[in-house]
């Protein structure tokens, strides 16, 4: 009997395997454009002999990787190139036609091909053979997969500015990058937290400017913001060589990546300058954070410096950054001032684009073009500029409607420094939130924008800035999954997305990962929506009006003036449109029940959030009223959270007793720190 079992459930198994469901999942992230399943199954051998018709570096670029993939288990079994009079099980061929990076997969029973037009869509095909073969296990079902990117340009950025990270995390991660089919990477080199590249004319960038006498960026930043030499016996930060600089680009351009890099100007230059006071408006080290324009020594150094990076990578766009420049300086700087006569600019966010503009000549010159984020529009874009939108996508729109191209990386998509999950067991982040389904939400082109905009749209990007990332165990949990959600949205059409079938994709990934030795946050335990939003409340204030004597910012509204009894209480995020701020005021409001009732319990969320500035009030006083004139306190409840607490937390303040009225006044008294908010989302009475 127990062998007729073992004989009907191998009868079932092949069956299942000749003849896949419909439904099937490939495991592939991203996912492929069209999967047709055919019949029976491919069993993988021990070893896997392979043929290609690729020659010379591309040959030898895709035995390196092969050879690697062994050792890093990237594919299940290790190649070989088969012998003349071997059979191969895997081909490799060189196609006449077919969109770049493009690939077909055909999986039959004896053997598998794949086809694209050049070696990079090889590559991509053998990465989605690698994941289908994890995913079905030794016998891969008969299948044929055409694919192809939507977008050219599929980026990560990671800043090693606030938080350096060596050349071999970085590697690691681009073996990561191209395993999801990203081509871009974008290396944020320096800003004011530290230089990390070496330049030969100006040592002393890597000597001084690329150490501190702080082991966290945080510290640093809220303390004296100074740097040290390289010998300090306190010094911590590091750069990289130009010998390791490239062998990154040489190890990336093996993986079909190609590296872009950022050299900040003219904001974000505090290092800079207290290095070389010289290029300062004041001429005096930690004074200022942007270059002064107006000295003609500050373009001869970054036409040295640019000169310099030009030689080290071979990209076609240098990024020059060109975000947050404070400009105050240059308002009152006589040099900058005579530029701005000299020139006929009528205000700073012209001098930004006279500098954009003279950058953008010296580049071209030298083959290369300039990319930079969308405040290099500021004072009108540089002719053949292209714009990096974060700021939303108008940015990009913008600069598309104009006629430049752009690359969509919106924050509130694509910043991977944001938090992801419950921000109250999450390391501390940057204080905004972005899930992966959210991050998978992104279209960066859709229809809607016009023909005039969508064909400009390069692509997409996912940024890791590191501000609150000091480790590289932290940064990868901050990288993954969640720039899996990126990759897809960059070469998958819309049409193919499925949140649900990728979220099942991402935890096989996540767990993959984890067994190489990868750090990525565990999806699978994810808390997802703060449970106090899921359910509206329903209570005796639930519909009422709200007398604000306090008024809200405008810029946290929410809904409104029914905001706070609207039965919808927040989610993590304060800017999640159902907590309302106020900014440097206590808050005063009365909730009018319509009829004086019985009350039990009257009770408001608040959140602290150290890195938004959003405190928690220093009290809060709940009273009540018949008349709305003479109120009997029923508590006042002190808040027990320290100023310093940088774990983002939510504390309800609340009163339970006996009492009636019909009145309820709430007042949330403000620390007394300066630019600070407090944030509510529902005051509770029942």
């Amino acid at each position: 009997m127990k062998l007729r079992y073992l004989f009907l459930a191998a009868v079932l198994f092949a069956g299942a395997c000749s003849r896949p469901s419909e439904t099937f999942s490939t495991g592939i992230i991203p996912v492929p454009q069209h999967v047709n399943w055919g019949e029976g199954t491919f069993r993988m051998p021990r070893t896997l002999t392979y043929v290609t018709d690729l020659e010379g570096q591309e040959k030898a670029d895709l035995a390196a990787w092969m050879e690697r993939s062994v050792a890093g288990r990237f594919f299940p079994v290790p190649f070989v190139e088969a012998l003349e009079g071997d059979i191969p099980a895997l081909r490799l061929r060189i196609a006449d036609k077919g969109a770049p990076e493009s690939y077909r997969l055909d999986v039959v029973r004896d053997s598998m091909t794949i086809t694209a037009p050049d070696a990079a869509g090889l590559f991509y095909g053998l990465q989605s053979l690698a994941q289908l073969a994890e995913h079905t296990g030794q016998r891969i079902p008969a299948v044929t997969i055409e694919d192809a990117p939507r977008f050219a340009y599929r980026g990560f950025m990671l800043d090693v500015s606030r938080h350096f990270r060596d050349k071999e995390f970085v590697k690691r991660q681009l073996d990561l990058l191209a395993r999801y089919k990203l081509n871009r990477f974008h290396w944020h080199l320096t800003d004011g937290a530290g230089w990390r590249i070496e330049i030969k004319k100006y040592p002393e960038l890597t000597d001084f400017a690329a150490w501190r006498p702080y082991s966290c960026y945080t510290e640093w930043y809220y303390g004296d913001r100074r740097y040290c030499h390289r010998d300090d016996p306190a010094a911590e930060g590091g750069y990289y060589m130009q010998e390791e600089i490239r062998e990154v680009v040489e190890y990336a351009r093996a993986l079909h990546i190609t590296v872009i890099p950022e050299i900040e100007m003219p904001g974000h230059s505090e290092e800079v300058l207290a290095t070389y006071p010289q290029l300062a408006c004041s001429g005096k080290p930690y004074v200022n954070k942007d270059l002064c324009i107006g000295n003609e020594e500050t373009f001869e150094f970054l036409k040295n410096v640019l000169s310099e990076v030009i030689e080290l990578f071979p990209s076609e766009y240098i990024h020059i950054g060109g975000d947050e420049a404070d400009k105050a300086s240059w308002a009152t700087c006589p040099r900058c001032r005579t530029r701005m006569r000299q020139e006929g600019l009528e205000d700073v966010d012209g001098l930004q684009s006279y500098l954009v503009h003279r950058v953008e000549v010296f580049l071209n010159g030298k083959g290369r073009r300039l990319l930079g984020w969308d405040e290099i529009l500021q004072g009108g874009l540089a002719p053949d500029a292209t714009v990096m939108s974060w700021r939303g996508s108008e940015g990009g729109i913008a600069a598309a409607r104009a006629g430049h191209q752009a690359v969509m990386t919106p924050n509130s998509y694509c910043y991977l420094d944001y938090c992801q999950d419950d921000p109250t067991r999450e390391p501390p982040a940057a204080a905004a939130f972005v899930t992966l389904e959210k991050a998978y939400s992104l279209d960066p082109a859709p229809d809607s924008l016009g023909v005039d905009v969508v064909p400009m749209i390069l692509g997409v990007q996912g940024n890791l800035w590191c501000e609150h990332v000091p480790t590289g165990e932290h940064a990868e949990h901050m990288i993954w999954p969640r720039l899996m959600a990126i990759a897809e949205v960059g070469w998958s059409l819309p049409e193919r997305k499925d949140y649900d079938d990728f979220h099942a994709r991402v935890l096989d990934a996540v767990a993959w990962m984890q067994e190489r030795g990868y750090h990525p946050f565990d999806q699978k335990n994810a808390v997802g929506d703060r449970p106090e939003s899921i359910e509206p409340v329903l209570c005796l204030s639930t519909g009422k009006p709200v007398v604000y004597h306090t008024p809200y910012s405008p810029k946290y509204a929410a809904v409104g003036d029914g905001s706070l009894t609207d039965g919808l209480r927040g989610d993590w995020n304060y800017g999640d449109g159902r907590w309302q701020g106020w900014l440097d005021t206590d808050i005063d409001l009365v909730v009018d029940l319509g009829e004086c009732c019985s009350v039990k319990h009257i009770a408001a969320d608040f959140m602290q959030g150290f890195y938004a500035d959003i405190w928690m009030p220093r009290a809060v006083e709940i009273s009540v009223s018949n008349d709305n004139k003479a109120y009997t306190m029923l508590a006042t409840v002190e808040n027990d959270v320290p100023f310093d607490f940088r774990q983002d937390c939510y504390r309800t303040f609340g009163w339970t007793g006996e009492s009636q009225g019909r009145y309820i006044r709430l007042k949330a008294f403000h620390n007394g720190h300066p630019g600070g908010w407090i944030f509510t989302d529902e005051i509770i009475v029942e």
